[in-house]
């Protein structure tokens, strides 16, 4: 159980704080709600933009780095689809650098072209790097655009293409900031070797006098229920045929997401796993196989992918794929292999639970999805799962007319 308090400040900024004396570090960490779900279709990969630009210097601050470190810190940020966090690990007695360094970068970066123009650069030789440049790097474009046909969900974290941050203006990024990056579109977590009174206290000093934003409501349309089946095969230069199968799931706070969760743990995690027995160690059909879930706040998408070995016929590598699949919708998982999965998963999360870092960001993750509680009830969540929930979502999920395929074949033209 992880106990913490919550606030609201007068601009709409909300609290949190988790008091741990067992360490002697503390965690500050600020979770906007904007992710690249929030763009505009025709401006996407703005809220991977800004992850750079927020260490680019703010009002009063040039340099973020160097503070940090003189306090015996360290910070970092991420983005995905539905939220940016930014955070902050030093020392608790140090604590008040990291309030001073996150409150000047919400109140207002610093805005020139010097420097969008660096991080611009940055992101698109980035984007070169992971997407254009290594073999299946365009993975999450193509099967985000298949699966996604009205959702923003569409397009990856990155951004749809390379030109939409190219052409990224300097009014264009002020007004994204100031539509997003407010204090009553955030949530700041403070965890570890502090006070509750002294670290309200803080946030009140550093934060309280930060303007509230003109935050635009953007309502996302759930995407329509697939009904037909849908295949991309792309000739490329990659080593090896790959495919990638993603199926449309739950959302987040639905039970059935942890259901799904639990499919793919079964399915592709660790020695113990049935694809790993099955496909890997004893067809020896794969080189790699693995299974997961995109853990998107709106509905997401279970994905497997794999890579058939040499020779191997890849139909046949997508039937053992659906063998599996179909043992899973008709025959219940031996109870004893359902209670090693739920322990496990178990255990997971006990084990994240030692870190202040993990505990500051999952509460302001959980917060942002409107609950911070539920960092609290993912354990019993899981215990609850029976063998017919695991058999109910499989059939839901897993049929041919919900299915998005894409698959790599080497491009020999291109060696």
């Amino acid at each position: 159980m992880i106990k913490f308090q919550k606030y609201t400040l007068s601009n709409g900024l909300r609290v949190i704080v988790h008091e741990d004396h067992s360490t002697p570090l503390v965690c500050v960490s600020v979770a906007y709600n904007v992710g690249s779900k929030h763009e505009h279709p025709d401006k996407t990969g703005f809220a991977h933009l800004f992850e750079h630009l927020m260490f680019g210097g703010s009002a009063n601050i040039k340099d973020f780095d160097k503070p940090m470190q003189l306090a015996g810190g360290d910070n970092n940020a991420y983005t995905n689809n539905d939220m940016t966090n930014f955070y902050d690990v030093m020392p608790a007695e140090n604590m008040e650098i990291a309030f001073w360094l996150e409150s000047d970068r919400m109140m207002q970066l610093s805005f020139n072209e010097k420097v969008l123009n660096t991080q611009k650069k940055v992101v698109i030789e980035e984007f070169k790097e992971t997407c254009l440049n290594e073999p299946y790097g365009d993975m999450w474009h193509h099967l985000s655009a298949m699966a996604y046909q009205q959702h923003p969900y569409s397009w990856p974290t990155i951004g749809k293409d390379i030109s939409h941050i190219a052409q990224a203006t300097l009014e264009d990024v002020k007004s994204f900031f100031f539509n997003h990056y407010r204090p009553d579109n955030a949530v700041l977590t403070i965890a570890g070797k502090t006070s509750t009174d002294a670290a309200v206290e803080m946030a009140e000093k550093w934060f309280g006098d930060i303007p509230r934003g003109n935050i635009p409501q953007i309502s996302f349309s759930p995407e329509p229920k697939q009904l037909e089946k849908r295949c991309k095969t792309i000739r490329a230069d990659v080593p090896s045929p790959a495919i990638y199968m993603g199926f449309p799931m739950a959302d987040r706070l639905s039970k059935d997401y942890y259901v799904a969760d639990l499919i793919t743990d079964l399915l592709a995690n660790g020695r113990s796993s049935r694809f790993y027995k099955h496909l890997y160690k004893e067809k020896k059909m794969f080189s790699t196989i693995d299974a997961f879930v995109s853990g998107y706040t709106d509905c997401g998408l279970l994905l497997i992918e794999g890579k058939p070995m040499p020779g191997v016929d890849l139909n046949l590598a997508k039937e053992a794929i659906w063998e599996e699949l179909r043992q899973l919708m008709n025959v219940p998982v031996p109870a004893n292999e359902l209670a090693k999965l739920r322990n496990t998963l178990e255990s997971s999360l006990i084990y994240s639970e030692v870190s202040i870092l993990n505990k500051a960001l999952a509460l302001g993750y959980f917060e942002i999805l409107g609950k911070a509680d539920r960092i609290n009830e993912e354990g019993a969540i899981y215990q609850s799962i029976t063998q017919e929930d695991l058999m109910r979502v499989a059939r839901e999920i897993f049929r041919e007319d919900n299915l998005n395929e894409l698959t790599y074949l080497p491009d020999e033209s291109a060696k």
